[in-house]
């Protein structure tokens, strides 16, 4: 099934456009759509700070979503980078 990534915050000054299309396994989770985006990273974003991908909260567009939580079909996943300020 194809997966629309939404990038944000660091991630969205690694490449022009500001989301991605991936494909993934029909039973895919959200551990392993971070698991390629991880790969994807290591090809196309060397500017990416190492480990900031464990530390990024995915959601869909009404949920915060967990590792385990399965991706549904024609998913569209927003991937949230940490922040800090005030």
């Amino acid at each position: 099934m194809k997966v629309e990534i939404l990038l944000f915050g660091a991630l969205r000054d690694l490449q022009p456009e500001p989301w991605l299309e991936v494909e993934m396994p029909d039973a895919a989770s959200v551990a392993g759509l971070r698991e390629v985006l991880k790969h994807h990273a290591q090809g196309h974003w060397p500017a990416l700070p190492q480990g900031l991908l464990d530390r990024c909260a995915f959601a869909s567009d009404t949920t915060v979503l967990r590792d385990g939580d399965a991706l549904p079909p024609g998913s569209v996943v927003a991937v949230l980078p940490p922040v800090s300020g005030g």
